[in-house]
């Protein structure tokens, strides 16, 4: 049940956070929008790893390595979502930076004014 909240949860993060980069004309409300998606893509993920009634993978005295694979969660969307996380992080950055660079050159942060290289 907490799970499917969870996927749930994140598929709305992500449909509210193309909606916000798509109807926007604001650069950081579009950013913003790009990392409400992110946070729901994390979300799902680790949503469709869970796996109830099981534990963490770590090999002890608790969980006997015959056993193993009955009662432990799959520890790689989770790595996923953390290397996510960090690279989600890394493009923000980038982008929040464009955006004070583009800030600085034209005292705006309209996307439509921004059409030199329309064609």
């Amino acid at each position: 049940m907490l799970s499917q909240i969870a996927l749930a949860t994140g598929f709305v993060l992500i449909l509210m956070g193309l909606y916000g980069a798509l109807t926007h004309h604001n650069i950081l409300r579009m950013i913003v929008g790009f990392t409400l998606a992110d946070t729901g893509v994390n979300l799902v993920l680790v949503a469709v790893g869970y796996m109830p009634g099981r534990t963490a993978p770590i090999m002890d005295s608790a969980v006997p390595v015959a056993d193993a694979s009955a009662r432990i969660i799959d520890p790689v969307p989770q790595a996923l979502v953390l290397t996510a996380i960090v690279i989600g992080l890394g493009v923000t950055a980038l982008m929040l930076a464009y955006a004070y660079r583009l800030f600085r050159m034209r005292r705006s942060l309209d996307i439509s004014k921004f059409t030199e290289l329309k064609w």
